[in-house]
């Protein structure tokens, strides 16, 4: 508990961080929110030039396309704007493509999105999300008190803001699959919130009269294990997926890895748990006599390291002198 005055300044900092990239730099948003069409194509002789096909593609006076290398060499993303004349005119872009191109492509996918439909998709999105975040808020309140509940609520905006600035950062696609992404880093991330909490309130009735920093070190440890077994596993998974998983779920897993691995995990420990300090949490306990638990060392023992360990090991150090009753 003591590193959260570590932990707080830097979070605080790269939320803010996030922040000025997400109005500034923006978010690299998919056919999905802007509306388009996405061509995906892989070339049949060798690594794919795409200078040429940029000036094939340019040629065709369909705005200002977008190519892409991903995966392998041979394989390109070509994004085209809307075009005016809705749905029709952009099936008649996708064709005027694939013919500029030859058969020295294979076209493996082709996504056209009308402008009302990104439109709607974009604001449905947002709004479960929202919706996601207040559900989440409501059901804590009921499982545990407000403190726990606006604890949690306080570390699951922290994996959302910061996670966006890494999309902003990387211009990252965000479409459908960045808000299926997000949602499930909330859900992931308040999981093991609630293992932990769960394991604080159980501290809570147990011992009345500990320091709530010592009742939060005790609990956060007692379920570490669980918690790195369970990151350890879920990364593999998503290792596997974001190498071999292809570019549809590229941008998804790429997500998931800085959010529920590095985003999540930390904020679990080092945000969710320490914040109940100032929040209140446990002030109203009753003074009771109690046993100290198995291996406790206190915070404030814990503070004075080794050093002070060293000075009482000295042969000839002074000894405290005894207590008048």
């Amino acid at each position: 508990m003591r590193f959260r005055r570590i932990s707080f300044p830097i979070s605080a900092v790269l939320s803010i961080a996030a922040i000025l990239l997400f109005f500034f730099n923006g978010l690299n948003l998919g056919v999905d929110f802007v509306g388009g069409t996405l061509i995906e194509v892989q070339s049949k002789a060798g690594p794919a030039d795409i200078a040429k096909m940029r000036a094939n593609v340019a040629a065709l006076n369909l705005g200002e396309a977008q190519l892409q290398q991903f995966g392998a060499a041979t394989d390109v993303l070509i994004r085209i704007p809307q075009q005016p004349g809705g749905e029709v005119a952009q099936q008649q872009a996708a064709q005027k493509v694939r013919a500029a191109l030859g058969n020295d492509v294979e076209v493996r996918r082709i996504e056209v999105v009308g402008p009302r439909v990104s439109t709607e998709l974009l604001a449905y999105g947002i709004f479960g999300l929202l919706l996601a975040v207040c559900g989440i808020f409501i059901y804590l309140w009921f499982r545990f008190e407000w403190q726990f509940a606006l604890g949690a609520m306080i570390a699951n905006v922290h994996d959302l803001v910061l996670t966006i600035g890494f999309l902003s950062l990387m211009q990252i696609d965000f479409d459908l699959n960045g808000i299926a992404a997000l949602m499930t880093i909330l859900g992931y991330s308040l999981n093991d919130t609630v293992v932990i909490y769960d394991r604080i309130r159980e501290m809570l009735r147990r011992y009345k009269k500990m320091s709530i920093a010592d009742l939060l070190n005790i609990s956060v440890n007692s379920t570490l294990s669980r918690s790195v077994i369970t990151h350890v596993t879920v990364t593999l998974a998503l290792l596997a997926l974001f190498f071999f998983g292809g570019h549809a779920i590229h941008a998804f897993t790429a997500t998931m890895l800085f959010g529920v691995v590095l985003v999540g995990t930390y904020t679990s420990i080092f945000i969710a748990a320490p914040v109940l300090i100032y929040l209140g949490v446990g002030l109203g306990r009753q003074e009771a006599d109690e046993p100290a638990p198995e291996n406790f060392e206190p915070e404030s023992e814990a503070k004075v390291g080794a050093g002070a360990k060293a000075v009482a090991a000295k042969p000839g150090a002074a000894k405290p002198a005894r207590a008048k009753r």
